[in-house]
């Protein structure tokens, strides 16, 4: 039997209508965030916002996900990519993981190659920290054109 995760996945609010495409495609294919899954079974117990700043939802909806089974929690690379990326991000995670004892990853689906570039332009994601934010949604330059 293959070892099954359970994850919730928390997405920015400005996206709200955001029906997880991208995310639900790049766990189908274990790309972006997700590769760390390969070789096991998935579900995805919760799927929410964080209610818009400065996420109101993520105390409340995370107890739920956990309650339901979740043994991580992916803040959506939209939190990630968005003008302006999340200026929380790193508190949910800090809070998510002090709180509910949960695994913390940043990102779901591959950035799209125009945010990355976007963002280089601007030096956004220039500083160490968030060298480490985009480092799981990473991939190469084919898999991100194909999330653009």
């Amino acid at each position: 039997m293959k070892e099954k995760a359970k994850i919730g996945i928390i997405i920015c609010d400005r996206y709200r209508r955001c029906a997880g495409g991208k995310c639900l495609r790049s766990l189908r294919n274990r790309e972006g965030a997700f590769s760390r899954y390969k070789n096991m079974e998935v579900e995805v117990v919760g799927y929410t916002t964080c209610d818009g700043c400065p996420g109101g939802n993520v105390e409340y909806a995370v107890e739920e996900m956990k309650g339901n089974g979740a043994e991580k929690v992916h803040l959506a690379t939209g939190l990630v990519v968005g003008y302006p990326p999340c200026p929380y991000i790193t508190y949910f995670h800090d809070f998510i993981k002090t709180r509910y004892g949960l695994e913390v990853v940043y990102g779901t689906h591959p950035i799209p190659q125009k945010y990355l570039d976007m963002h280089t332009r601007l030096g956004t994601w220039d500083a160490p920290e968030w060298k480490e934010i985009i480092q799981p949604t990473l991939t190469d330059e084919k898999t991100r054109l194909a999330y653009n």
